[in-house]
């Protein structure tokens, strides 16, 4: 059989199962987007892409930052994340999976545990593939579950540095880590704390700056810059060792090109209004309180935790049908399925972003009560 007859029998094959993807366009009131402040076509960062050109700064670097591509916007950032987000020091590289790729596949060694999570990002196993660390998951926010199985390790022989991996607001579940309790576990064995705050940043903490943010242990966080933030990239904050580490060590860092200058100034001026402007984060929580209360109204859900809220309906089927129901009526929502989440879990993801309206909101909410009735 060639190679174009197996990947066609393979495409076809998952679209009999309801899984294939394709891209659409964005069209309707945008509950699909991790655009969760509204920034990304905002006259804010209109403007301010406007002044970083006037002042000369470019559209693209070049190279990687160990070359000709590094530039004073990127030291820039990285001096003025790390004081945002109170660590030492930061590194701004070309996206969140680019970053999780680099962190767990060069600081945890051999011997090492890197203890996860078991609905961490798919970035974060990728860079867990490539590592030299033992990786082992626990339940979803089971602390307890998390201890016994370090402890485990431990009693087995284990005498590595221990790496606890989690995302501060899981990007398909919307719910929040228990951090306090992960940082009491990550004290009692030295372990590091690596959270990655990609939903959390822009929405949740002081000034948006997530919630990992002055947790008594020793810890490593993302942020990523194309989500709450509007444009892209990703930004590592840490100690200054780390950094360094990723600096000398990371392949995803040294040899990609670096983020366009032009990039890193807009991060900037988005860091710089959540410092200086509290209605960003403020309007971002009403209206997610807003869809909490009409989703309950609606759906009967509850225990909602943040901007990011799904409707499981199991079936692969039944998911994408109701999807594409919603888009027929004027809501960009998408349907999600295996292997994104665990099997049986088909859901539709609806993301509370700054593009819309408590009306919005609430109309939405009522339509996939409509259709739900209509469906048999």
């Amino acid at each position: 059989m060639s190679a174009t007859a197996r990947l066609s029998g393979a495409l076809d094959a998952l679209a009999a199962r309801h899984r294939l993807r394709r891209l659409i366009p964005a069209q309707g009131l945008d509950f699909a987007s991790n655009d969760y402040l509204g920034l990304s076509g905002s006259e804010l960062l209109t403007q301010a892409a406007h002044d970083a050109l006037d002042r000369g700064v470019p559209l693209g670097a070049g190279g990687s930052r160990l070359l000709r591509g590094n530039h004073a916007e990127h030291e820039a950032l990285e001096a003025e994340a790390a004081a945002f987000f109170g660590t030492e020091a930061a590194l701004f590289m070309g996206g969140g999976f680019q970053a999780n790729q680099a962190l767990f596949s060069t600081l945890p060694a051999k011997g090492d545990l890197i203890l996860h999570d078991e609905l961490v990002h798919a970035s974060a196993h990728e860079g867990m593939r490539l590592g030299r660390a033992e990786t082992r998951a626990f339940a979803h926010n089971d602390v307890d579950v998390a201890r016994d199985v370090l402890a485990a390790w431990r009693a087995e022989g284990g005498t590595g540095q221990v790496w606890i991996a989690v995302e501060s607001v899981y990007s398909m579940e919307g719910s929040v880590a228990p951090l306090e309790d992960l940082a009491s576990l990550a004290r009692d064995d030295g372990a590091v704390l690596v959270v990655d705050e990609a939903h959390a940043t822009g929405v949740f903490g002081n000034h948006g700056a997530g919630l990992a943010h002055g947790l008594d242990a020793e810890v490593l966080t993302l942020h990523t810059c194309g989500k709450g933030l509007g444009l892209s990239g990703g930004l590592l904050c840490g100690p200054r060792v780390m950094i360094d580490t990723l600096i000398n060590r990371a392949r995803p860092f040294i040899f990609a090109t670096a983020p366009a200058p032009l990039t890193a100034a807009l991060v900037r001026a988005a860091l710089r209004a959540l410092q200086s402007d509290p209605s960003l984060q403020a309007a971002a929580q009403t209206r997610v309180a807003h869809a909490h209360v009409a989703a309950k109204a609606q759906l009967g859900l509850e225990g909602l935790d943040s901007q990011i809220i799904p409707v499981i309906l199991r079936d692969d089927e039944r998911t994408m049908e109701t999807a594409k129901a919603l888009q027929a009526r004027g809501f960009d929502v998408r349907g999600i399925r295996p292997p994104t989440v665990p099997r049986g879990t088909s859901r539709l993801r609806i993301s509370i972003t700054g593009n819309v309206t408590k009306a919005d909101i609430s109309a939405l909410f009522a339509a996939i009560s409509d259709i739900q009735q209509e469906q048999p």
